[in-house]
């Protein structure tokens, strides 16, 4: 364990595994959960900040970045109650972007009385299976995660980071290229990482029964967060979110994709500290 400035470091034990965690600053705790295609250095542009109101837990989950896991079945859900335990937390608000989106749903469907707020951004939800449209745009993106699959059979990684890039740094609709050149080549770096990674094969334990049935027992505060250039299923998911969950709001947010806290961080974090602060 590391300790500076008012800021920890350490590996939090859970089932089979240990992760690796970050905290800074006082007062109510804030959980951020990385999306599938980053890990915990996503946060840069909102750990620090976020402090100075907050004490703020950003952590790289079981598969990713600094943690370690066995071979194991193992609950994202438990690995988070494991976290605050080891941390000493009652309850927190949660932001989690796509993959850390949909778990932090999961995790506020299944323990409420841990949940003060949640903020999903680009999030998945858990049993929701999106049907595309006869859109050119949405047939452009089915293509593009059919070619995304292919690639994974054939373990083609550097040319499956590439895309992966394209797809959630750009976004799907958009030109290669479209975002800077920093987020994309943060995404397909932390891509290849993942695809090389020489710990355990973890596999989670779904929900059961998934969220998409059961939006409506979310009474907490609920921000939601969607790209404009983000997938169609992305944003038939954030409307399913804002329509189903009694206490969300959803709010675009222009000239970003799928990784809104990097691609727009100001704009992000005025949004999301006035949501907390409301609370």
């Amino acid at each position: 364990m590391m300790e500076q400035n008012n800021f920890t470091s350490g590996y939090a034990p859970v089932n089979h595994g240990e992760l690796y965690y970050e905290v800074a600053g006082s007062g109510q705790p804030v959980l951020l959960i990385h999306a599938g295609v980053a890990d915990l250095k996503m946060w840069d542009g909102q750990f620090d900040l976020f402090s100075r109101s907050y004490r703020v837990i950003r952590y790289d989950t079981r598969g990713y970045g600094r943690s370690r896991t066995e071979n194991t079945e193992y609950s994202n859900r438990q690995d988070i109650l494991d976290l605050f335990s080891h941390l000493g937390v009652d309850q927190a608000s949660i932001i989690g972007v796509s993959r850390g989106g949909q778990i932090a749903i999961d995790f506020t469907i299944e323990h409420p009385e841990r949940v003060s707020a949640l903020v999903p951004v680009a999030a998945g939800i858990s049993g929701f299976e999106f049907q595309p449209d006869d859109s050119e745009e949405a047939q452009h993106e089915n293509e593009l995660f059919i070619r995304m699959d292919d690639l994974w059979q054939k373990k083609a990684f550097d040319e499956l980071a590439e895309l992966e890039a394209h797809v959630w740094a750009d976004g799907p609709s958009q030109p290669v290229g479209r975002a800077a050149e920093k987020i994309r080549a943060y995404v397909r770096n932390t891509v290849r990482s993942n695809f090389s990674r020489q710990d355990g094969q973890a596999t989670p334990i779904p929900l059961f029964p998934p969220a998409y049935a059961r939006l409506g027992e979310i009474r907490q505060p609920t921000l939601v967060l969607i790209g404009e250039y983000d997938s169609t299923g992305a944003k038939a998911a954030a409307a399913e979110l804002e329509c189903q969950i009694p206490q969300a709001r959803m709010v675009g947010i222009p000239h970003a994709a799928h990784m809104i806290p990097l691609e727009q961080p100001a704009k992000f974090n005025e949004l999301v500290l006035a949501f907390l602060k409301e609370g």
